[in-house]
């Protein structure tokens, strides 16, 4: 793999699941298509966030990249290399230069085993530190998360939620990746050990050079932390930018409606992000725009014709929106 090619690459990615036969109505595909045509790519040391509703394809998106899953179509390039085309020995380097801190550390941790030994698991498996060294590595990372090196004997249940994503998070520094794939890492933390974590993702960062690609519908959590926003929709990107960008001038429909769907401070300032009717169906999607039957821009002659591909609507500022222009016009008018 090349340091000289970016990060990460991913070109007209696509994993379409087969209904089973059970479950297939008259009409449908016969495949659910969670994930359909991603294009985006993040540099090092740098935070990319997807966000969007439950269900439309970002953590099929992580575990396309974790080779998880195998695409149906479209490639995933680390360093200028196909992961998908790598031999035993490449794709043994690979799992070490991409690792991941899942959403939920009361499962994602073994309950049996000691969370030195929890640790140390990776390192074994790639055989890279045996003896005193192992466990001297293991009382490093335990400390560089925040945790004293004396927890290596403790079980994950003799820990706090915020203490076993900690635990977590070292498991997946111990090989010294390049990208950690942040999966709704604090969702299932508790609202006062929230922003500890993100604070120690953000000086981990900063201090070993990582790359982040973070998943989660908190949109105060991906403003905090990211450089970049891929906003998903029903398996697509409907809208890419610069997270200082996206939040100022939103241009999609449903990325606006996201952000005016979060909640004030103010009480007296009502929540106006409310998308009326049911989602796109991913086994048998639209012809037209997959947002048309919520879109409160919708005209037929236009969006029912074909799906609108990302485009680059501003400087760096990617938009799958037919009426793109118009819409930025009337931010302009507005503001």
């Amino acid at each position: 793999m090349s340091d000289s090619a970016p990060l990460l690459e991913v070109s007209a990615l696509a994993k379409h699941f087969p209904i089973p036969r059970k479950v297939k109505r008259r009409g449908s595909a016969g495949t659910i298509r969670a994930v359909d045509e991603l294009d985006f790519s993040l540099d090092e040391g740098s935070t990319l966030a997807l966000v969007g509703e439950s269900g439309c394809g970002k953590t099929t998106t992580a575990r396309l990249i974790l080779r998880l899953e195998r695409p149906t179509s479209g490639s995933i390039k680390v360093y200028g290399e196909d992961i998908n085309r790598l031999t035993r020995s490449g794709l043994r380097r690979y799992r070490s230069l991409v690792q991941a801190v899942f959403q939920d550390p009361y499962t994602s941790l073994n309950p049996r085993m000691q969370v030195g030994a929890i640790i140390a698991e990776p390192l074994r498996i790639h055989g890279q530190l045996s003896g005193r060294s192992l466990v001297s590595r293991v009382s490093e990372l335990l400390e560089q998360v925040g945790l004293s090196g004396a927890t290596a004997r403790s079980y994950p249940h003799q820990f706090s939620g915020g203490q076993r994503q900690r635990v977590a998070v070292a498991r997946a520094l111990a090989l010294n990746p390049r990208l950690i794939i942040l999966d709704e890492p604090v969702s299932a933390l508790d609202v006062s050990i929230r922003a500890q974590i993100l604070n120690l993702l953000a000086d981990l960062q900063e201090r070993l050079k990582l790359s982040y690609l973070l998943i989660s519908h908190d949109l105060g959590t991906v403003e905090h932390m990211s450089e970049h926003v891929a906003v998903m929709y029903a398996g697509r990107i409907v809208e890419l930018a610069a997270t200082s960008e996206l939040y100022r001038h939103p241009v999609h429909p449903y990325t606006k409606a996201l952000l005016a769907a979060v909640p004030q401070p103010n009480p007296d300032i009502p929540i106006t992000g409310v998308i009326k009717g049911d989602a796109a169906s991913l086994a048998a999607p639209d012809k037209g725009c997959r947002f048309s039957l919520r879109c409160p821009h919708f005209e037929a002659s236009i969006c029912d014709v074909s799906d609108p591909p990302l485009i680059d609507s501003a400087s760096e500022h990617w938009v799958a929106c037919f009426k793109a222009g118009s819409l930025e016009k009337e931010i302009a008018s507005a503001s």
